[in-house]
């Protein structure tokens, strides 16, 4: 049976899907993965609260940083270890990958469903709608650790989803703005009530449009409906009050600490942060080009397309456009502004990039492979200078050499071959991530833990670390399981010896150049070492980096687990008082 090209492009984005998931469930167990800092928070919340055996009150030792979140992450969290009893990184994650996948299943649905022509069309345009999502590097980055914002995407979206997969929805006058109001009261339980201000003006915009700007007729027939989705939000989020048995507590560090605190400009006038500064508007509008990470230059090529075919554009795109913008100006209101706000909006930016895959021109496209090139390079390059440092072992296995030069394959032919960039382009984007992942992959392994001596040495017995950002210490608890580990902070700058004099057992870092026996304490004893990747770089670190081409020396660090007998003659408490908690 001949096949056509219709038929093969089905299998390959069916088989591109399929190596998505595989991408997303891949070393995601691993110490390393591009995440941020807030996950070792809230496993340091999720851990103590399963310790408690009660759901409520969250538990944390962190000053001011025990009601950081709503509590439906922690207790998601529980449940997925079995109240702590499998604690892992990989039964912490799972459920945070199974949520972005949900996410892009549903944007698939919508790019079959609204995409006019063949079912070969329909089908490619819900492939590149679910694919080009997969391929933003903030859904990477974001959507597999211990965070917010996976549920967060998911249950915003999902009222969207609705509205447009199933247009009759804007029809229905309180059965649907009741499930609407539970789908966005579950993600206000994950994140935040701050979520009402978008998704309000999202669903008042949407029903707005929908009346075709008819005031009075979207008062009387559809203001109820959207009253009805935000109240039975509110009130499911209410519950949290309700059920703690200090909401005085929860006012004070959440609603209070958390969510009015995000307007205190802390320093500079709020106009000023406005204009200046890292949380300016320009560096935030700016996250809608930079969050997509290798695919930025076809979303920059997306919002010039729009804006030529603004006069022609579809329904389902004006809705989405709705969407977007007030996502970015609902949060452009806070002092503090991130890009990572702007996340449920990410969707919404990948189906009308499915939408437009075709007017979106071949050199934007040229622009993201040619950027993935430069970064397979630079992996390639730090394989070889590590490999070249560890010489007692094979770090790298024949298949990582393999899949970069099938990548660098992929990668070529796109760039030569006109017919072949737009499918391969965001294939070619997750094999990056992959490459990426299987470099770090020797670093999960023998050389980035310590050996099975040390991890049973250390069991019951305290020991400090090295951390450099709140909680991070809840990281060594995967390395080290049984130890009780404290985190003392790296800005204090202590010396190997002035680490002896305070703790019995500890961990030092060092860079990779220094052997154990040279760490500087003689009367140490080694317990073990591991290889361990450096991050939160200094100014001075990050300029060597870029202009005089250090990134290997500040990038790798070898990290050793030393005991002093001489240890502990500070006091505990004068110890605890200068950890990073």
């Amino acid at each position: 049976m001949k096949l056509t090209e219709s038929s093969l492009r089905t299998a390959w984005y069916t088989l591109a899907c399929l190596l998505a998931v595989f991408i997303y469930f891949y070393g995601l167990d691993s110490q390393h993965i591009p995440k941020n800092g807030d996950e070792y928070v809230y496993e340091h919340i999720t851990r103590l609260t399963a310790d408690s055996g009660r759901l409520l009150p969250l538990q944390s030792q962190l000053d001011d940083m025990r009601n950081t979140k709503p509590p439906l992450l922690f207790w998601q969290g529980i449940a997925s270890t079995g109240w702590g009893k499998d604690w892992t990184l990989w039964q912490l994650r799972y459920p945070s990958v199974i949520y972005t996948l949900l996410t892009a299943a549903m944007l698939f649905m919508l790019g079959w469903k609204l995409t006019n022509g063949t079912k070969a069309d329909k089908l490619e345009s819900g492939f590149v709608a679910a694919l080009t999502f997969l391929a933003f590097f903030t859904s990477y980055r974001y959507g597999r650790p211990f965070l917010t914002n996976p549920p967060e995407v998911f249950w915003i979206f999902l009222p969207f989803f609705a509205l447009l997969y199933w247009r009759q929805t804007f029809e229905s006058r309180t059965f649907i703005p009741l499930l609407f109001g539970i789908s966005i009261g579950i993600g206000f339980l994950y994140k935040s009530f701050a979520l009402g201000l978008p998704v309000t003006l999202g669903l008042a915009g949407w029903y707005l449009h929908q009346r075709q700007y008819r005031v009075m007729a979207f008062i009387k027939q559809d203001a109820l409906k959207v009253v009805i989705a935000i109240s039975v939000a509110v009130a499911m989020f209410a519950m949290w009050f309700v059920l703690d048995p200090n909401p005085q507590a929860v006012w004070k560090e959440f609603v209070v600490g958390e969510n009015v605190g995000k307007f205190d400009p802390h320093g500079p006038s709020y106009f000023e942060s406005l204009l200046w500064g890292g949380s300016s508007i320009w560096g935030y509008a700016l996250a809608f080009l930079t969050n997509p990470g290798l695919l930025t230059f076809p979303v920059v090529a997306l919002f010039f397309v729009a804006y030529k075919r603004r006069r022609e554009l579809s329904n389902e795109e004006q809705l989405l456009w709705i969407w977007i913008a007030v996502m970015f100006l609902s949060f452009v209101l806070p002092s503090q502004r991130s890009g990572r706000y702007l996340l449920a909006a990410m969707p919404a930016v990948a189906l009308l990039c499915a939408f437009n895959w075709q007017q979106i021109g071949r050199k934007a496209f040229i622009a993201s492979l040619v950027l993935a090139g430069a970064l397979l390079a630079g992996i390639a390059y730090l394989a070889v200078r590590l490999q070249a440092e560890v010489t007692d072992m094979q770090m790298f296995p024949v298949t990582f050499w393999l899949l970069l030069s099938g990548t660098a394959i992929l990668l070529l032919l796109a760039v030569a071959v006109p017919r072949y960039t737009r499918p391969a382009v965001n294939v070619v984007a997750l094999l990056v991530l992959l490459c990426f992942a299987a470099f770090l992959k020797p670093m999960d392994g023998v050389l980035g833990n310590y050996a099975e001596e040390a991890r049973r040495y250390a069991q019951g017995k305290d020991v400090w670390v090295p951390c450099n950002f709140r909680a991070k210490d809840e990281g060594h608890r995967f390395l080290l399981p049984g130890a009780a580990v404290h985190g003392y902070s790296e800005d204090q700058n202590l010396t190997v010896n002035e680490l002896a004099a305070r703790y019995p057992l500890f961990a030092v870092r060092v860079p990779l150049s220094v052997k154990p026996q040279d760490s500087g304490c003689a009367s140490c004893k080694i317990i073990g070492q591991r290889l361990d990747m450096h991050d939160r770089h200094s100014t001075a670190e990050l300029k060597e980096m870029i202009f005089e081409g250090k990134v290997f020396q500040h990038l790798f660090i070898r990290e050793i687990l030393m005991e002093s007998s001489a240890g502990g003659k500070i006091l505990l408490t004068e110890s605890l008082a200068q950890t990073c908690r």
